[in-house]
């Protein structure tokens, strides 16, 4: 591995350090609120903030780094976007509530979508002008996305969309959406899927937030009734929505896998810092053996992480493609991070009990993560998700056993 920027990288990250210098205001030390998980993300105020940040980068050049010229973006390549992702997490700049749309559904509708959707949808997606959402899950079918139910019924020009969708973040705030629904249950689940871009105001549609552990409420479910889609808005071929999903799920992975190793240096610092204040037994926390030793195992198993992100990265800087190691970080670096805010918490003592900002440690922050994370583990694909595709295309070991392999999706055993 080589943890240097090349010549190249490095002068694209004095032009990014440049810009961000000049346009947004430093971290301190002890800022944590990058780790926070749900605080404040989905205000009215937080989102105009969102929105003029973006407009902002959009404005520079700096919006979609890896965008084709035409569409607005630079050019650039995986390396350069995470380049500028690592400077940018340095200052303080809002939330990113435009993954799903940057990161999801415009890389997918750059491949599959006509000319004429590329102009419609992309460049306000850009400017971040609109939100989308990601309308995958359903209640029924769990982290299989191929057994969805969801059904889309051809009429006219027009398609009537009857079911529902849930943990679908950001859905009570977003403009669009896509959309993954079945268009034919004779035939095996994979081929009978059908894509969609749909107009979240549309008439029929109905978002119940769900309230979280947190007291946040960030996923929704979402209901369809005899909800009308213009068939000028399917992407690709009636019946090929499973190969547009995968390029989505494609980006999304590399979306949440990529970005784990960031923050990694703050939470370790912010473990010792409560390590200085607390006590075990009457003496400080941090001269307690059992706690130093803990603190340097979770030292060793984040440095671990940090190698394998370092690991993808050099791959990128050299022009080849991320494998499964962003399987291997999502589902370490979850259950990871939920046992050191769980451990912080213990060190707390009675104190770990509080929540909220105006608690006594870290501003709350370790109750926050430990009870945000759960929906992490999940979104993008849960732990057992992960695991098995680890187990199947690095350990290479044998497949899953299915019994809808092949047969006509109707015919399925449910229940």
């Amino acid at each position: 591995m080589d943890f240097n920027d090349s010549p190249k990288e490095a002068a694209f990250r004095k032009e990014v350090q440049e810009w961000l210098d000049a346009n947004a205001e430093k971290r301190g030390s002890d800022d944590n609120s990058t780790l926070s998980m749900f605080s404040d993300r989905e205000s009215p105020e937080m989102i105009a903030e969102c929105k003029a940040w973006q407009r902002k980068k959009a404005d520079a050049g700096w919006a979609c780094i890896t965008w084709p010229k035409d569409l607005g973006g630079r050019g650039g390549s995986l390396m350069e976007n995470i380049i500028f992702g690592q400077e940018e997490a340095k200052y303080k700049t809002s939330p990113n509530i435009f993954m799903i749309g940057l990161g999801m559904a415009g890389p997918t509708i750059q491949v599959h979508g006509t000319p004429e959707q590329k102009i419609k949808w992309l460049p306000p997606m850009l400017r971040g002008d609109v939100i989308w959402c990601q309308l995958f899950s359903e209640p029924a079918a769990g982290s299989d996305l191929a057994g969805l139910r969801t059904r889309a019924v051809k009429d006219g020009d027009d398609w009537i969309i009857n079911g529902q969708k849930v943990w679908t973040s950001g859905a009570h705030y977003c403009k669009w959406g896509i959309l993954v629904t079945r268009t034919d249950f004779d035939v095996a689940k994979h081929k009978g899927l059908t894509y969609f871009v749909v107009d979240m105001e549309s008439p029929g549609i109905e978002v119940r937030p769900i309230k979280q552990i947190t007291g946040g409420a960030n996923f929704n479910e979402v209901f369809f009734t005899d909800v009308k889609i213009p068939d000028e808005n399917r992407l690709d071929a009636v019946g090929n929505g499973w190969s547009v999903s995968l390029t989505t799920l494609m980006n999304e992975r590399m979306s949440i896998g990529g970005g784990l190793g960031m923050g990694a240096d703050m939470i370790l610092s912010e473990l010792n810092r409560v390590a200085e204040n607390a006590y075990v037994d009457g003496a400080p926390a941090k001269d307690n053996p059992a706690v130093r030793q803990k603190i340097a195992e979770y030292y060793s198993r984040m440095k671990a992480m940090e190698l394998t992100v370092n690991r993808t990265l050099s791959a990128l800087s050299k022009g080849g493609m991320p494998g499964s190691e962003s399987s291997i970080l999502k589902v370490t670096m979850g259950v990871l991070l939920q046992e050191i805010a769980a451990f912080a918490m213990e060190m707390q003592g009675g104190l770990g009990a509080e929540y909220g900002e105006n608690a006594t440690y870290s501003s709350g922050m370790w109750q926050e993560l430990y009870l945000g994370i759960p929906g992490i583990r999940i979104a993008g694909g849960t732990d057992e998700v992960q695991r098995n595709i680890i187990g199947e295309r690095v350990l290479g070991l044998p497949a899953e056993q299915r019994i809808d392999k092949g047969i006509p999706f109707k015919e399925i055993p449910t229940g």
